[in-house]
C-alpha cells in the first residue's frame, strides 16, 4: 500500500514538473557529448593534478573521442592560519583555491568561454608531522574536487543554454 502511494506521489510530481518546463540540466541536447569532448590542460603541480583527474571524471572524458574544447587552467592556491593557541602554533588552517580557466574550441583556437572559481575550506593541523602533511593533502583534494564540481556546472549550464564561441 505504501509504495503505491509513493509512487502515486512521484508520478503526480513528474507530471508536474513535466508541466511547468522544467527539463534537467543533463537532459539538454549536446551537453554530455560536449563536456566528454573537452580536453583538460593543468599547471604542473599536485594542485594540477588533482584538478585535472577531477575534471575528467567529471567531464567523463571520451579518451578515444577528438576533442571538441580545450581548456586551459591556472591556479592559485593559498594557506591561512587560523585558530592560533596561545604558544603562536596554529591548530586549523584555511586553504583557498582558485582556478581561472579559459575554455577554447578545437580547430580554430577561438575563445569560447571564460570563468573563475574559488573554494575556500578549512582543515585541522595535528601537533604529528605526518597528521599535518595528511590533513593538508586532503585539504587539497577536497579543494580541487570541489572546484571541479564547479567549473562541471558552470559549463553544463553554459552548453545546455546554446553555447556558441566568442569571436
Amino acid at each position: 500500500m505504501k509504495r503505491a502511494i509513493t509512487l502515486a506521489v512521484l508520478l503526480f510530481a513528474a507530471a508536474g514538473l513535466g508541466a511547468c518546463g522544467f527539463a534537467p540540466l543533463y537532459g539538454a541536447p549536446g551537453v554530455v557529448s560536449s563536456l566528454a569532448a573537452i580536453d583538460v590542460v593543468a599547471p604542473d603541480g599536485r594542485a594540477g593534478y588533482l584538478i585535472r583527474e577531477h575534471l575528467d571524471d567529471a567531464f567523463a572524458k571520451n579518451h578515444g573521442a577528438p576533442a571538441a574544447y580545450r581548456m586551459q587552467l591556472s591556479l592559485s592556491e593559498a594557506r591561512y592560519p587560523r585558530g592560533v593557541r596561545i604558544d603562536n602554533v596554529a591548530t586549523r588552517y584555511e586553504y583557498v583555491l582558485v582556478a581561472d580557466y579559459a575554455l577554447a574550441a578545437v580547430p580554430s583556437g577561438a575563445l569560447a568561454k571564460k570563468g573563475r572559481v574559488r573554494v575556500e575550506l578549512t582543515y585541522d593541523s595535528a601537533d604529528q608531522p605526518y597528521a599535518s602533511i595528511a590533513a593538508q593533502q586532503d585539504a587539497q583534494d577536497r579543494g580541487a574536487e570541489e572546484a571541479a564540481r564547479r567549473i562541471q556546472l558552470e559549463l553544463a549550464a553554459w552548453l545546455a543554454n546554446g553555447a556558441k564561441p566568442k569571436g
